[in-house]
């Protein structure tokens, strides 16, 4: 029963994944057909990423109030309803407007999800669930491009990812019994005889400290915002970047952009098995050197595909980063905080999501793009810089 359950998990994550990474793929056509600056992107993107912070921070009370199925079911459902009115807005105004449920379908769901494996998986299960996000990522942009490919038919391309969510809406509302029922019985694996989870001097001595005043809580949640920054730009801005700079057709860049969360995906499918050999503080570390390397590749006057290369390399760089953060938050600052320092953590990730990326484009529509591979590069010192110093505490500093 506890297999099924992942799967069950599995399937939401994948439904969280198709529409994160739409938009950056379709834009350089939907904006010609719709007017919209260049820039405009970056208010769709900053009203998503409002509409999920806002989810994210009432996750603790919708989840208490409704359980886990009931959320990710009405979550799913939000999601394709505000994909069907992208495929039918005919203005500017009415994507703005479907933007809004399109956020607040990711929040509650997303925190719940994490919070849930981190506490009770083990870090491979992490991993993997992400993957599993990262094949709904990857599967987006290549599906808007086999559509932009012809006649530039971004409607189709939400439509038919639209389409897809409803499916999954259709298997969650089956299988939604199961969940109390699963959630009720002690199937899944103990976590409380792993020595990976099991710190009771940490759980004892944070018993009477505010989570938000355990030291190092502030590093992972800056941590959280520069890697959100990363991703999130790269998925929004990276087709247009290859399109106006590198002077790539909007379909390829489209589906460069898809090996972006290839790499992403790939990597976290790999990274399931090496968190067997390697702590999560070590694959942090690994991936944002890698992602960092990627990230110097777009910035450096090379042939085009060595920069169509640097969008994979940060991909897989990134890939351990996000799911190994999470599943260390109960490790560095106990079980008893966990949940609400998962979600000032999950929060702080949306809010990179929701200034970052209209910030670059700001300067893109003041400048020009090409100052956005220069700001991920920044984006990848600062995460790095700030995971450095957050794994020099160790769990006696937060007990002190």
């Amino acid at each position: 029963m506890a297999t099924f359950f992942l799967i069950i998990i599995y399937l939401a994550f994948i439904s969280l994944g198709l529409p994160d990474s739409l938009l950056g793929s379709a834009w350089p056509v939907m904006r010609m057909d719709l007017n919209a600056s260049l820039g405009t992107a970056g208010i769709l993107s900053m009203v998503i990423a409002v509409g999920t912070i806002v989810s994210s921070l009432m996750s603790g009370v919708i989840l208490k109030r409704f359980g886990t199925g009931k959320v990710t079911l009405i979550s799913c459902i939000m999601t394709a309803v505000a994909l069907l009115g992208f495929a039918g807005s005919p203005s500017l105004v009415w994507l703005i407007i479907a933007a809004i449920p399109l956020g607040l379908g990711a929040g509650s769901v997303d925190a719940g999800l994490n919070s849930y494996v981190a506490t009770h998986y083990k870090a491979h299960h992490m991993s993997w669930l992400h993957c599993f996000w990262g094949v709904g990522a990857t599967l987006g942009p290549i599906i808007m491009g086999s559509f932009i490919s012809g006649e530039g038919l971004w409607r189709q391309g939400y439509l038919t990812v639209a389409y897809i969510q409803l499916s999954l809406v259709i298997i969650l509302f089956v299988t939604l019994p199961l969940w109390d029922r699963v959630a009720g019985s002690n199937n899944h694996p103990n976590a409380e005889s792993d020595p990976e989870f099991n710190h009771p001097e940490l759980e004892h001595a944070a018993e009477n400290t505010k989570p938000w005043k355990l030291r190092g809580v502030k590093l992972a949640m800056l941590t959280f915002l520069f890697y959100s920054a990363i991703e999130t730009s790269m998925g929004l801005w990276g087709s247009s970047f290859l399109v106006n700079i590198k002077d790539i057709p909007a379909s390829t860049a489209a589906t460069w952009v898809s090996f972006f969360y290839l790499g992403i995906t790939f990597g976290r499918m790999v990274t399931g098995f090496i968190t067997f050999k390697m702590s999560n503080k070590q694959l942090i570390r690994y991936g944002q050197l890698i992602a960092l390397i990627g990230t110097v590749l777009l910035v450096l006057p090379l042939p085009t595909i060595v920069s169509l290369v640097g969008f994979m390399i940060i991909g897989l760089g990134l890939a351990p980063i996000f799911p190994c953060m999470l599943h260390e938050t109960p490790v560095r600052f106990g079980k008893k905080h966990a949940q609400s320092i998962m979600g000032f953590q999950m929060a702080t990730a949306y809010t990179g999501t929701t200034l970052m990326p209209p910030f670059i484009g700001l300067l893109a529509s003041k400048f020009t793009l090409g100052i956005f591979p220069a700001m991920i590069v920044f984006f990848a010192i600062v995460m790095l810089l700030c995971t450095e110093k957050l794994n020099q505490y160790s769990a006696k500093v937060n007990v002190g």
